[in-house]
C-alpha cells in the first residue's frame, strides 16, 4: 500500500471515529431529552388534577370564561352607554354594584361578571387619576379618585405590565429550547443518514 492510500484510509477511519462518537452524542441528547418528556407525560396522567380527563374541559374553560365576561360587559354597556365605555372608560362610583341591582335591568349574575371583567381592564385602572370624577349610574359625577386608589390602580397596571413581560420571556425561552430541540434532531438526522451511506 501507498503512503498516501495509508493516509487516506487513516483520515477516513478518523472521520468515521468522530461520526460515530457525534451519533453517541447526538443518542444521548435524544434520551435524556425523552425521559424528561416521558417525566412530564407520566407525572400528567398520574396528578388527577392534570389528567387527560381533567385538563380538556380546563383548557377551554379561558376562554369560555372570557367570552362570558366580555358579553356581561356589552350587556352593560348597551344598558349604561353613559356609564359603561371601552374607549373612554371612566373611574366608578364606589357602590355601583348595589345601584345596578337595584335598577333590574341586568342579572346580578351578569353585573358580578360584568364589573369583575370591566375594573381590571388595563384601560379602566388607567382612568384612575387623583381627584378625577367618579361617575354613577346617570354618568354624572359621584365622588372623586383618591391618591391612594390613584397609587393602587398604577401598581396593579405596574403589576399587569410584569406579569406579560414574564410571560413573553418564558414563551421566548420555550421557542429557543423547542428550535434547539428541533436543530438537534435534524442534525442527527444527517448524521445517520451520512452513516447509512457508508
Amino acid at each position: 500500500m501507498s503512503t498516501l492510500f495509508k493516509k487516506e484510509l487513516s483520515e477516513a477511519e478518523q472521520a468515521a471515529q468522530k461520526t460515530e462518537q457525534l451519533i453517541e452524542k447526538c443518542e444521548q441528547l435524544l434520551n435524556q431529552i425523552e425521559t424528561k418528556q416521558h417525566q412530564v407525560e407520566k407525572s400528567k396522567v398520574s396528578d388527577p388534577d392534570n389528567s387527560a380527563v381533567a385538563s380538556a374541559p380546563v383548557a377551554s374553560k379561558p376562554n369560555k370564561n372570557r367570552a362570558a365576561n366580555m358579553a356581561a360587559v356589552q350587556l352593560l354597556m348597551d344598558a349604561y352607554p353613559n356609564v359603561f365605555s371601552r374607549d373612554n372608560p371612566k373611574p366608578l362610583k364606589i357602590g355601583i354594584q348595589e345601584d345596578l341591582v337595584a335598577d333590574d335591568k341586568v342579572s346580578r349574575t351578569k353585573i358580578k361578571r360584568a364589573l369583575a371583567s370591566y375594573v381590571r381592564s388595563p384601560q379602566y385602572l388607567r382612568s384612575f387619576a387623583e381627584d378625577a370624577d367618579r361617575i354613577g349610574l346617570d354618568g354624572e359625577p359621584a365622588g372623586k379618585v383618591t391618591a391612594e386608589e390613584a397609587d393602587h390602580a398604577r401598581a396593579k397596571l405596574k403589576s399587569m405590565h410584569e406579569a406579560r413581560k414574564q410571560r413573553i420571556k418564558e414563551q421566548a425561552k420555550e421557542a429557543r429550547k423547542k428550535e434547539k430541540e428541533e436543530r438537534l434532531t435534524s442534525k442527527l438526522d444527517q448524521l445517520l443518514a451520512l452513516n447509512a451511506k457508508r
